[in-house]
């Protein structure tokens, strides 16, 4: 991939590299002058391109040698406007990327023309990358200094390791804090979102120190709240920490402020409760250092009236007056704020300082919790879902990041689903994986009763804080629903914690309701309808890691399964496929690559239907004669599909798999993996008419190993967790020897369907992937005859070790959704589709729900 773009805009620079001086000859001195080269060791291609525009009459060269580098790091901050800039700007992002050539670093500035190849997580760490044209801005308040500027790059394939032994050319670039190359911003932020405190500003060196109370005046939050109008000074405050922000960061490009952060603290103390506001410069300081449950003596504060639209949390102690009329204001001046941590056991029980009270609920007890309900949960992580990002507002750069996860208590046989946001603990975010005891307070409840399926989940607040070691230093270990999590978690066995765990894959939830009208009044968009023909944009407009939701209408022409099975099965199939009707580039293209990848996938075993997204014990093996269940997601009622066809029996075919898949003069496998004939695939009569003459055809049914569910493994806990998580700002060295996610086994049983949804005007079709998920149960309910129903469920179970039995219901399962499909021949339909962009120029769009005439309304 590579882009191009004009001349960067001038201006001046921060943190700059000085080029070089006939009349001084060092290298890494400050300032960075350039070392001329010697005849010793090998010469550094960033040396001779910093020479050749030094000499270069132009402010741009196109380097005289192309040679691949490494890149390091790929850093963000915000760049403030300019002095020539008279109209503001919406924020505008700029990155650094240190790349390395093998003898020296440098920190070069990204033209913001190739801002694109960051958004789309196409130039990251660990890549290989050729830079074809390069530019330097001056700084035109200091003599010879300038920043060396990428202004054309080709992007390449992953290294195995990069040296981070190789020294700056720029000594510059190693000092500590780390700067921006450009504007006054003193800080780097976090690659992928706001709320993260990123890099070495945000110190974690506060302690409790003792105080000397003899000469302090201390005043209640009950009396300040009376006098405060009226006074110029005011006493100290001794006060809890009952609650804790995550960091809103609000810079702007017109404003000025080095470190534009905000974070609010719920203090209390015997008389009442008060938020209090951390500014600016006061966040990188103490944010990190400070917990919920700490006592502060806070002095030379200020004071103002309350934000009249934050509604703040509840109090632990509802005997605790609320306090709205008032705000606590701390800053690093005007005044200077002095804050210190009172050790705990120089708290005296004569203050009267509030405990902390948690709300802590079973998974037994959500069923009965209202909406908007908040609480508190312990249990064991049991599925980890990718890091996922959602836009803030539309046309703009900032974006939430978020995933879902599944916490068992051992309390039902449901875990708690939970929309897990960032909480400004990236050091925990990052770093969760299944088997791990988390806790996690301040959770709202969100249900709908109404919709089928019915709605219920977990999702974090503002002041949400996550824990998931040093369990027994909190304040809720003496809980009795933490010791009672504690005593159920010692009966389990490692054996059943390993069958029950899974992680990473694409997660369609939350589920739409079951009709139309229903999920129209649920969204909240602009425009509820995508026409098909701006189906192309939608996509090209995500970012990576980014996941929308849209609805489109339109005709299933076509529909075929893609097992999840052996290289020998899927070889046979295409095979037995080569003569079906001609196939779109991109199914030829991903035969190719399935061919190319046979020899390793010889060598792998099949991967196992292990695990699932849900945590359930007691479970029993699949027998042919149990009802089959297609469901999608990972909650959801429990819905059986239809038995298979009594008649395959009668013609010496497995009696669980239907005639759809019977061979006219093969016999089944001894193997008991049927071989796959054209009805595996179902094409409707209007696109054979229509196929030939589409002004487009998008092709994004590919379903990707990142967006398979993976049976979690402890040992290999670092490198899965690492999949799933966004790419970092910085590389990190790999441990051990290489690995392929693929090698990693599925916890699905099933494969995927690729869909063709043709537009009602008959112009453009685009093909979307189905993944849905199994569930081998015999529960007598009654029996779904549709793609609609099943595709409206959301749940996955564990099943036993694959066996013949699997493979072939899977098939019958497969075979009762094609025929669901037949039945919608020209009918018009609204399909809701999750566009997910994986990075890397790799993007899938799943059919989520369908809603035909019969279920619109």
């Amino acid at each position: 991939m590579s882009g191009e773009s004009g001349q960067p805009q001038a201006g001046p620079s921060h943190a700059g590299l000085d080029f070089p001086n006939p009349e001084r000859n060092r290298a890494g001195v400050p300032g960075g002058v350039i070392r001329r080269a010697g005849s010793h060791g090998r010469r550094s291609w960033i040396q001779k391109v910093l020479e050749q525009i030094t000499d270069s009459p132009l402010q741009w060269v196109t380097p005289s040698e192309v040679v691949p580098v490494a890149v390091l790091a790929v850093q963000r901050y915000l760049l403030e406007d300019e002095p020539r800039d008279t109209i503001p700007k919406p924020p505008l992002y700029c990155y650094d990327v240190t790349i390395s050539d093998g003898v020296y670093q440098e920190k070069c500035y990204l033209d913001p023309s190739l801002n694109f190849l960051v958004y789309k997580n196409i130039l990251k760490v660990g890549i290989e990358m050729k830079i074809s044209r390069v530019s330097c801005l001056y700084n035109e308040k200091r003599l010879g200094q300038g920043i060396l500027c990428i202004d054309n790059v080709h992007c390449g394939d992953t290294l195995e390791a990069i040296s981070l032994e190789t020294p700056f050319r720029n000594s510059a670039h190693k000092e500590v804090p780390e700067r921006p190359l450009r504007g006054g911003k003193s800080h780097y932020l976090a690659l992928w979102n706001n709320e993260d405190p990123y890099g070495d500003i945000w110190l974690t060196n506060k302690q409790p120190e003792e105080h000397n109370f003899n000469n302090t005046k201390i005043i209640s939050l009950s009396h300040l709240e009376m006098t405060w109008a009226n006074r110029r000074n005011f006493p100290a405050l001794l006060v809890r920490i009952l609650h804790k922000s995550k960091l809103r960061y609000y810079g702007k490009p017109d404003k000025k402020m080095i470190e534009p952060y905000q974070t609010f603290l719920e203090v209390a103390d015997s008389s009442g409760t008060v938020s209090v506001i951390m500014w600016n410069a006061l966040c990188p300081e103490w944010y990190k250092s400070l917990r919920v449950g700490l006592v502060l003596l806070l002095q030379d504060y200020s004071v103002k009236k309350s934000y009249p639209f934050r509604m703040q949390p509840l109090p632990v102690d509802p005997q605790i007056k609320l306090i709205s009329t008032m705000e606590i204001c701390l800053n690093l001046r005007d005044p200077p704020t002095n804050i210190i941590i009172i050790p705990e056991k120089q708290v005296k029980p004569e203050w009267r300082l509030p405990k902390l009270n948690h709300r802590f609920i079973t998974r037994s007890e959500l069923d009965d919790m209202p909406k908007n309900h908040i609480c508190d949960v312990i249990g064991i992580l049991v599925f980890v879902g990718r890091v996922q990002r959602s836009k803030k507002k539309e046309n703009r750069e900032d974006f939430w990041s978020y995933r879902w996860i599944h916490i068992a208590d051992g309390t039902s046989e449901q875990p708690f689903i939970v929309e897990l946001f960032s909480t400004s603990q990236p050091e925990i975010f990052e770093n969760i994986y299944p088997m791990t005891y988390f806790v996690c307070t301040q959770l709202k409840v969100v249900r709908n009763d109404n919709q089928v399926p019915r709605l219920l989940y977990l999702t974090t607040t503002n002041e949400s804080r996550v824990f998931i070691t040093g369990h027994r230093s909190q304040p809720y270990i003496n809980d009795t629903k933490v010791k009672n999590f504690i005593h159920w978690i010692k009966t389990r066995t490692d054996t059943e914690e390993v069958k029950n765990t899974v992680i990473g894959g694409y997660y369609p939830y939350p589920p739409v309701p079951e009709t139309f009208s229903k999920y129209s009044s649920s969204v909240k968009v602009e425009s509820l309808l995508t026409a098909i023909s701006e189906v192309r944009k939608e996509i090209e407009d995500l970012q990576y890691r980014e996941q929308k939701r849209i609805a489109i209408q339109g005709i299933i022409t076509v529909i075929k399964y893609i097992p999840h099975t052996s290289a020998t099965e899927s070889a046979s199939a295409s095979e037995t496929l080569r003569n079906a009707n001609q196939p779109s580039t991109s199914q030829a293209a991903r035969r190719e690559n399935q061919s190319q990848e046979r020899d390793s996938n010889k060598r792998r075993q099949d991967d196992d239907p292990m695990s699932s997204q849900c945590f359930q014990t007691g479970y029993t093996s699949l027998s042919p004669t149990k009802k089959k269940r297609i469901l999608q997601g990972p909650y959801a009622k429990l819905v059986p599909m239809p038995q298979p066809e009594t008649s395959a029996q009668t013609k010496g075919n497995k009696p669980d798999m239907p005639s759809i898949f019977r061979q006219e003069s093969a016999s089944t496998s001894t193997a008991g993996k049927a071989k796959r004939t054209i009805s595996d695939r179902w094409e409707s009569q209007l696109w054979r008419e229509k196929k030939f003459g589409l002004i487009d055809h998008l092709h994004y049914s590919h379903v990707y190993p990142e967006s398979i569910p993976r049976k979690f493994i402890f040992e290999q806990r670092k490198f899965l967790t690492e999949q799933f998580n966004s790419q970092p700002a910085k590389y990190i060295p790999p441990e051990g020897r290489p690995q392929n996610l693929e090698d990693f086994k599925s916890a699905l049983s099933l494969g995927h369907f690729e869909v063709t949804i043709l537009g009602l005007n008959h112009e453009i079709a685009i093909d979307v992937a189905f993944l849905p998920m199994y569930c081998p149960e015999d529960l007598r309910t009654s029996q779904i005859d549709t793609l609609l129903t099943c595709m409206n469920y959301s749940c996955v179970y564990p099943q036993d070790e694959p066996g013949n039995d699997t493979l072939a219901g899977s098939r019958a399962l497969a075979g009762d959704i094609i025929k669901a499909a037949s039945r919608l021949d020209r009918v018009h339909i609204v399909g809701i589709l999750d566009i997910c962009n994986l990075g890397n120029n790799k993007v899938e769009v799943y059919l989520h729900r369908i809603y035909s005439p019969t279920n619109t309304s």
